[in-house]
């Protein structure tokens, strides 16, 4: 039953013709179904017979990231059709090498000379910013030069012959700089050149783009003057380091009106080239965006094609391929018909030989999914992956899962909004996965959208059965309590009306049909009521859970060719764990159906129900009481004493068999063994011959199929297993009562967020109400979300994942095996997106 157990496996031996070796590994390639073993392991990567191919792949591939970055960089959708293209033929990647280099150098040329223009048309747009900004730069120094003139006609001959220079003699520069870097710029020119020099700037109002970066940068315009030679070169080395470009500007008038006609003059031709070439650029781009999906889906075939022909063997006349490969024994007949259809594509004569090889390699583990129990499946392997052919839990997972995450998360309301979300995804599946968001905690949840929905639904289930929604209880079918009390003695007797008493007449003998009965809503002893009876359902759960694993583990015992431990192992484990813990489920049952409201024999009313804990520890020590309490009988049934005894003393007793019981028959085999082989030494069998014992299991689906062979290692394995069994049986079943407590602790919260939150909103009268509310209802919507769902869904999805990976799965499941990774184009286009 692959539903239940892994796929059977074979390794095979492919022989392949050369020239038909790659359609065919195409053609396996989109059946997913042949993993292939590498049978060069000593030859390195770079020695091996097709390594030049997966380098041009390698440069292909380069140059597709290269388009597809300069694709986004222009903000171009990328056009997927949905098509898987075929892998191309050897003969055709020459021709997508060709056209890759073509795009590329053709790209590349586009973007040489737009970078060249970009650069003209910035320096031509900064020089008229600086003959625009100038002006008045010029026209303060001419008003400076008349002051100056009228001051020296009031000075001395003699005063003016001092004076090294007039302002006639004024040199100047002009250029921009970054507008950040403008007050370091200022500092520096005072400070290097002792303040002789006279700075003027402006700001450039609008942002110009850098034709390197292509970001938006914003920078001033600067004009400096200074007197001599010595100045003007410290200046431009200042200029230099600052990294300020300048420029050429005329000192008249005329001639920088003259310039600027001619430098707008070649801004408008520049622009007019400008965009010629970048419409160009975004022709070849959306061209490329059209096909550029296509394009890698096709490169990284063919290189997965060549790394898997790499993995092959050529044969003494380097005309045949040899290949080696586990597959499922089922799809033999698909994948012959698979090289077939290579066979035929490429043209070769002869057909392809698939033989099946005789091995004791222990084979991969491959569980057939689908996308409703890929999840499940996942949630296993994360345990680790199951032993060739052992019981696959996750069928069981599909059930068990939803159901004790419910227990924990019971409650309607928030199930119905985690359904609602699951069922959008479910719904919407196909364009979510395409847009391929890449979010760590969306790719999750979208990958366990199933799981989601499956514990939604639960979920609303077990809140209908804890009569739970929102923290509310709702009143469907009528509550099984009434009250027959008067005004009068409601008030003096207020508890009175919560207690099941026939006398009064508050209790109708009918419970309420699906359930809890929503009047323990609103009672006094909520909390110990419900407490009672979700730590006994969890007790009750969990031993089924566990008991369950056990009775597994039959079918890996049978399978793996171990009938004896059928004897030894599972009826000790079995008998161990109903005759205790089993046994205690009974006695809550028992309690549950024998003692009641309104019982006409007084040792049958709540009150004489003994303490199923106190009568489990007395059964354990053998202590019982034999004196009746108060008209009460201190037991449940006739006889209970002495079934008890023997019940502890056969669980007692199975323990040495748990204990002794393999190691036993593993020396008694031995001995066989060597009687065996001490007969055919006498028959003329060489004494040095490997004589396998017989009856010894070569795999184990409990030890990970490392049997060992020594009866010190046997026991001492055995003996970790019994106390690891016996110890773990109590702590196991004590670990389920996280079912209860989380449950607890999930509804107290939901009553506190209705309490403190959404409760004060509802108690304003006034118009204002309203309004009030509508803000406290997102309040408490929000903590709702977020606490109560997110959080505590996490908490609860955490607890359940742990009940099943230890103590579910360890009494059956071992987990060491190897995951069956096919050849498939699938796998490889999920793990190498093209959008990376």
């Amino acid at each position: 039953m692959p539903l239940f157990r892994s796929e059977e496996m074979t390794l095979c031996q492919l022989f392949l013709q050369s020239e038909a070796a790659y359609a065919c590994v195409a053609e396996l390639g989109e059946l997913g179904l042949a993993q292939f073993r590498d049978l060069n392991p000593d030859v390195s990567a770079f020695q091996r017979k097709f390594v030049n191919e997966v380098r041009r792949c390698d440069e292909m591939e380069r140059k597709l990231r290269y388009l597809e970055k300069e694709i986004k960089r222009d903000d171009i959708p990328i056009l997927d059709t949905g098509e898987n293209p075929e892998a191309p033929q050897p003969r055709e990647m020459i021709d997508l090498e060709a056209a890759f280099e073509k795009l590329e150098n053709e790209l590349r040329e586009v973007n040489q000379n737009s970078e060249a223009l970009k650069k003209n048309f910035l320096e031509l747009t900064e020089l008229k910013h600086i003959l625009r900004k100038t002006q008045t730069f010029f026209d303060e120094r001419e008003s400076l030069m008349e002051t100056e003139s009228m001051t020296r006609a009031l000075i001395p001959e003699d005063v003016i012959s001092r004076q090294v220079a007039s302002p006639q003699q004024l040199g100047f520069v002009a250029g921009v700089i970054l507008r950040e870097r403008l007050p370091a710029f200022e500092r520096m020119l005072w400070r290097a050149c002792r303040g002789n020099v006279f700075l003027r700037q402006a700001e450039i109002d609008s942002a110009l783009e850098d034709p390197v970066t292509g970001d938006q940068v914003y920078k001033s315009v600067f004009i400096i003057f200074f007197q001599g030679d010595q100045l003007k070169t410290r200046v431009k080395k200042i200029c230099e380091g600052f990294r300020a470009t300048l420029y050429p500007c005329p000192e008249t008038p005329a001639e920088r009106r003259e310039m600027a006609i001619g430098v707008m003059t070649r801004i408008e031709d520049l622009n007019t080239v400008l965009g010629q070439t970048q419409d160009h650029r975004h022709r070849v781009l959306v061209a490329a965006a059209k096909n550029i999906k296509n394009w890698f889906v096709k490169v990284r075939k063919i290189k997965s094609i060549y790394h898997t022909l790499n993995l092959f063997n050529l044969d003494v006349t380097q005309k045949c391929l040899i290949a080696e490969c586990w597959i499922p024994v089922v799809d033999m007949e698909t994948i012959q018909m698979s090289l077939r259809r290579g066979t035929e594509r490429s043209g070769s004569s002869v057909p392809p030989i698939l033989n099946r090889m005789m091995t004791r390699e222990v084979p991969p583990t491959y569980n057939r999914t689908n996308k409703f129990t890929a999840g499940f499946q996942n949630l296993v392997d994360a345990y680790g992956v199951a032993t060739y052919r052992e019981v696959n839990p996750a069928s069981f997972t599909i059930v068990s899962f939803p159901f004790l995450f419910s227990m924990m998360f019971g409650d309607a309301g928030h199930g119905l909004l985690m359904t609602l979300f699951s069922l959008w995804m479910v719904l919407k599946e196909k364009p979510l996965a395409a847009k391929k968001i890449q979010s760590e905690i969306w790719v999750i949840c979208f990958a366990g959208r199933y799981i989601m929905l499956l514990m939604g639904l639960f979920s609303i289930y077990a809140g209908f059965i804890y009569n739970d929604v929102f923290s509310k209880g709702v009143n469907i079918f009528g509550s099984g309590y009434k009250v027959n009390l008067t005004h009068e003695e409601l008030q003096h007797h207020h508890s009175a009306m919560l207690v099941p008493d026939e006398a009064n007449g508050h209790y109708r003998q009918t419970p309420y049909p699906f359930g809890v009965d929503p009047i323990w809503m609103m009672a006094e002893n909520k909390i110990p009521y419900l407490n009672a009876y979700k730590m006994k359902i969890s007790i009750i759960f969990g031993v089924v859970h566990m008991g369950f694993g056990v009775i597994l583990g039959i079918w890996n015992h049978r399978y793996f060719g171990r009938s004896m431990n059928i004897l030894v192992e599972f009826i000790p484990q079995i008998i161990f764990l109903v005759f205790l813990f089993g046994y205690l489920c009974i006695l809550m049952f028992i309690k549950w159906t024998k003692y009641y409201a309104g019982a006409e024999d007084q040792a049958l009313t709540p009150g004489c129900a003994p303490s199923i804990l106190i009568t489990f520890i007395g059964m354990v020590l053998f202590k019982y009481d034999t004196v009746p309490l108060d008209g009460c009988d201190n037991y449940m049934y006739p006889g209970q004493v002495t079934l008890q005894k023997v019940m502890i003393i056969v669980a007692v007793l199975v323990v040495p068999v748990l204990l002794l019981g393999k190691p036993i028959l593993f020396k008694m085999e031995m001995n066989k063994s060597k009687n065996h082989a001490a007969l055919h030494n006498q028959n003329g069998t060489a004494e040095g011959e490997d004589v396998e014992v017989a009856g010894v299991p070569q795999t184990d689906g409990h030890e990970g199929g490392d049997e060992p062979h020594e009866f010190s290692d046997v026991m001492i394995h055995q003996a970790i297993h019994t106390i690891e069994y016996v110890l773990g049986s109590v702590s196991h079943t004590a670990s389920y009562l996280r079912l209860w407590a989380l449950s607890l602790a999930h509804s107290q919260l939901s009553e506190v967020l209705w309490l403190m939150v959404l409760r004060k909103g509802l108690m304003f009268q006034d118009w204002y109400g309203g309004v009030l509310l509508y803000f406290i209802f997102a309040a408490w919507a929000a903590l709702t979300v977020s606490i109560l769902v997110l959080m505590e869904g996490l908490s609860a999805f955490l607890h359940t994942l742990r009940l099943h990976w230890v103590e579910f799965q360890s009494k059956f499941y071992a987990g060491s095996g190897y995951l069956f990774v096919p050849f498939s184009f699938e796998n490889i286009m999920e793990v190498q997106p093209g959008e990376e």
